[in-house]
C-alpha cells in the first residue's frame, strides 16, 4: 500500500521511522510519501531513513489542489494526517474527494457558540467530521480519526477493557502524565497554539449522559504514577471524551487529567494575564498579528526538545464497573521514557506516544485489518490486533488490578 503522509514534525517523523522498522521489507508499506511546507524537514527525514519508499515532497496542506496533486502523482490508498487539527478539515475533504482512506491524530475543532460560548454547545470535536459519515460510507472509504495516543490509544484501551475485563463500565479516568523535563524556563511539548488553548479553555466531564462544564484548572487532584512518582494533575476537556460517551455503553462518567507542574502554570498565566494567548487579532506597527500565533514563534519547536528532555511519560485509563456481578477496577497503562524514544527515532517521548499508535492505526487500516467504511474511532474495531502491535513497536501496556483511583478536589 501507499500513503501520503502530510506533516514531517516530531510526530511525523516517528511515525515514519517506527514504519520504516517495523516494515523494513515492504511487506505492507509500499510507499510512504513524506511531505511537509517546510522541504528541508521533510527531506531531512528522508534522507535520515535512506530508503526509496520515503521520498520527499513540498505541499501547503490548506492548498486541496497541491494535496490531490501528491495523490495522483503517487497513486496513495491512503492520506495519513501528521499536521496539526487546524488543517484536519481540508485534508479530510481531500481524501474524500480522491476517492482514498484518511486518518489523523485528533478530531475536527470545535467553533463555540457566537452568542452564549459558556453555556451553550455549538460545533463540538469532531462533529464536522462525523456529519459526514453517510457519505464515505456510501463510497467504501474509511476515515479513522483521532488515533494518536489521546485520543487514539486509550479509546482503544476502553474498548479492550471492555470486552475482556468488564460486563459494565461505569466510570473512566483518562490521565496523562508528563514526567519529562527539558530544561527550558517554559516550552511546550507539542504545537504551542493548540497546547495552550486546550491548558487555558474551560474544561468539561461527562456524567450521567450531560456535560459538566469547569472553570479553567478548577478541578485538580494529586497522583502516584508508577515509574514516575506522585504528580498534580487537572481536568480538562478533551476530545476521546465526547467519543468514548458516544462508544462504550453504559458508561456514568468519563473523566480527562493531565499533569502541570506549578512552573508551567504561572508562565501561562502570566501570558494569559499580559493577552498573549489571544486568538483575536491586534494591530501592531500597521499590520494584524494573531498573539497566540506571534508566541508560537518564540518558544522552542516542540521538534527540538528530544535531545534535552529526561524523564517518563505515563498514559492510561482508570475503569470501574461490574464484572459476573462483582465490583471491579483496573488501570491500563503505558510508561514510555523519553531518552529512549530519542535514541529510537530522534523525538521525545510526546511525539513517539502520538506517531507510533497513529502509525499502527495507518497499518491497521493499509492491511484491510480494520476496512468497514464510514468515519470511525479507534473504539469502534476489535481492540485485539492494534493492543497486540502496542507491545511489538514500542509501546508496552500494563493491567493493574485494583489500582488507587483519582480523588480531587477544587
Amino acid at each position: 500500500m501507499k500513503i501520503l503522509m502530510v506533516g514531517t514534525g516530531g510526530v511525523g517523523e516517528a511515525a515514519a521511522v517506527i514504519a520504516k522498522q517495523r516494515d523494513p521489507n515492504g511487506d505492507w508499506l509500499k510507499l510512504m510519501v513524506l511531505s511537509d511546507f517546510n522541504l528541508e524537514r521533510a527531506q531531512a527525514v528522508s534522507e535520515r531513513l535512506a530508503d526509496a519508499r520515503f521520498p520527499a515532497e513540498k505541499v501547503n496542506a490548506r492548498n486541496k489542489d497541491e494535496v490531490k496533486a501528491l495523490i495522483e502523482k503517487y497513486q496513495a490508498d491512503l492520506l495519513f494526517n501528521a499536521c496539526d487539527p487546524s488543517f484536519n478539515e481540508t485534508l479530510f475533504d481531500v481524501a474524500y474527494e480522491c476517492g482514498v482512506r484518511y486518518s489523523d491524530m485528533a478530531l475536527s475543532l470545535s467553533i463555540p457558540h457566537p452568542t452564549d460560548p459558556y453555556h451553550k454547545t455549538n460545533v463540538k470535536m469532531g462533529d464536522y467530521q462525523f456529519a459526514k459519515h453517510e457519505d464515505w460510507e456510501k463510497r467504501g472509504l474509511l476515515a479513522l480519526v483521532g488515533i494518536g495516543m489521546d485520543p487514539g490509544a486509550v479509546n482503544v484501551f476502553a474498548r479492550f477493557a471492555q470486552k475482556h475485563y468488564f460486563d459494565e463500565i461505569h466510570t473512566i479516568d483518562i490521565l496523562d502524565c508528563n514526567g519529562g523535563d527539558h530544561g527550558y524556563p517554559f516550552a511546550t511539548n507539542f504545537n504551542p497554539e493548540i497546547n495552550l488553548r486546550e491548558v487555558s479553555a474551560n474544561g468539561s466531564y461527562w456524567e450521567n449522559g450531560h456535560w459538566v462544564e469547569t472553570k479553567p484548572m478548577e478541578i485538580k487532584s494529586r497522583y502516584n504514577f508508577p515509574k514516575i512518582g506522585e504528580k498534580d494533575m487537572y481536568l480538562l476537556h478533551h476530545e476521546e471524551i465526547e467519543s468514548l460517551a458516544r462508544n462504550i455503553s453504559g458508561v456514568r462518567r468519563i473523566r480527562f487529567f493531565m499533569t502541570f507542574g506549578q512552573s508551567y502554570l504561572t508562565h501561562m498565566q502570566c501570558l494569559e494575564n499580559v493577552g498573549m494567548l489571544s486568538t483575536s487579532p491586534v494591530s501592531f506597527n500597521g499590520q494584524e498579528i494573531v498573539p497566540i500565533q506571534f508566541l508560537k514563534e518564540l518558544l522552542p519547536d516542540p521538534a527540538s526538545l528530544g535531545p534535552r528532555t529526561v524523564g517518563k511519560t505515563n498514559i492510561g485509563c482508570i475503569f470501574t464497573g461490574i464484572k459476573d456481578g462483582k465490583e471491579k477496577t483496573i488501570y491500563i497503562y503505558n510508561v514510555c521514557d523519553h531518552q529512549e524514544c530519542y535514541k529510537e527515532v530522534g523525538s521525545q517521548a510526546i511525539s513517539y506516544t502520538t506517531g507510533v499508535p497513529a502509525m499502527i492505526g495507518a497499518m491497521m487500516v493499509v492491511t484491510g485489518q480494520w476496512k468497514t467504511p464510514g468515519v470511525f474511532n479507534v473504539e469502534e474495531f476489535d481492540p485485539d490486533p492494534y493492543m497486540e502491535a502496542l507491545n511489538q513497536w514500542g509501546l508496552p501496556w500494563v493491567v493493574c488490578e485494583a489500582p488507587e483511583t483519582v480523588t480531587v478536589w477544587r
